[in-house]
């Protein structure tokens, strides 16, 4: 805004993988807000969370103010060495571990492995194979528009924590509820690092209800498959290449990606750009009423 003017209300926001038609929310009740969260409605959730992805029965499901407070913690759970994090993927996870002094590196034996599934941004799906360290961390944030892909079956395997995130498909980033999945030694682990009372009541209430609503993540998913396709005609028809991506986020080839970004950004749609690339060029969703001005700028 301050290079290219225009108010917070006057842009959209292509830089984010954020589904942008997220879940309704109403109905909650007054104790929500004025009540500390009690053992039930983690209770309640965390049910909730199990029957929808398929939780191993000998998986522990700790609900968390977002993934982010977990990728932050998750180094703490094992004495300091090497973490493998194949690039390119988004930084926290890099960050977290040399914060906490581990050694981050691209390949090679590692006392500590992640793996982004799928990966962001290029959509890389891995496999139960790569899976290999003492310690993975399966940061599942995105994957559930291909919930077949999902790997939760490991979370009942030692060393093993699958992350999940509510911000992404569900849409409602703000909200800031995550989840760590994984054996109950190394949840309670977490939930000593994270606290009493993590998870707001209003948080607890909308997750439950809305992990229930399979009905809407149906339709969510086509609606998703077909707004990635259609984002997909649109920038391909104006020369660019398709690198890879998911149903909520694509992430494109350009001549030059910040020409791309300074262009849309002109018409106050925002994207994505990488330091380690002249090229990439990520875009999100946009709104219903977003598509006509994003055809106009590109």
């Amino acid at each position: 805004m301050a290079q290219f003017g225009g108010t917070r209300a006057d842009w959209i926001d292509l830089s984010t993988g954020i589904n942008p038609h997220p879940y309704p929310v109403s109905d909650l009740w007054p104790t929500d807000w004025t009540s500390l969260p009690d053992h039930g409605a983690f209770e309640q959730l965390a049910d909730a969370a199990r029957s929808f992805w398929n939780v191993p029965d000998r998986a522990e499901i700790l609900p968390t103010p977002g993934a982010s407070v977990v990728i932050a913690r998750i180094p703490a759970l094992a004495k300091t060495g090497r973490v493998q994090i194949t690039m390119p993927t988004y930084n926290e996870h890099a960050a977290a571990f040399a914060a906490q002094g581990w050694t981050v590196q691209d390949t090679g034996p590692a006392e500590a492995r992640v793996i982004v599934h799928p990966n962001n941004p290029d959509g890389r799906i891995w496999q139960e194979a790569d899976a290999n360290a003492p310690l993975t961390v399966i940061d599942q944030s995105f994957c559930d528009i291909a919930p077949g892909q999902s790997l939760i079956h490991l979370a009942e395997r030692p060393g093993v924590v699958v992350l999940k995130s509510f911000g992404k498909f569900w849409g409602l980033a703000g909200l800031r509820l995550g989840f760590a999945i994984g054996q109950a030694d190394l949840i309670a682990r977490l939930n000593d690092l994270t606290g009493p009372w993590a998870v707001s009541g209003p948080a607890l209430r909308i997750g439950e209800r809305a992990l229930r609503d399979t009905e809407w993540a149906s339709k969510t998913r086509a609606r998703l498959a077909e707004d990635a396709a259609r984002l997909d005609q649109l920038v391909l028809a104006r020369g660019a290449r398709l690198v890879g991506g998911t149903s909520l986020f694509r992430l494109y080839d350009v001549d030059d990606a910040p020409a791309w970004q300074t262009r849309l950004a002109r018409a106050h749609i925002w994207s994505r750009i990488f330091p380690y690339s002249k090229t990439f060029l990520r875009l999100g969703l946009p709104p219903a009423d977003g598509w006509a001005r994003l055809e106009a700028a590109l």
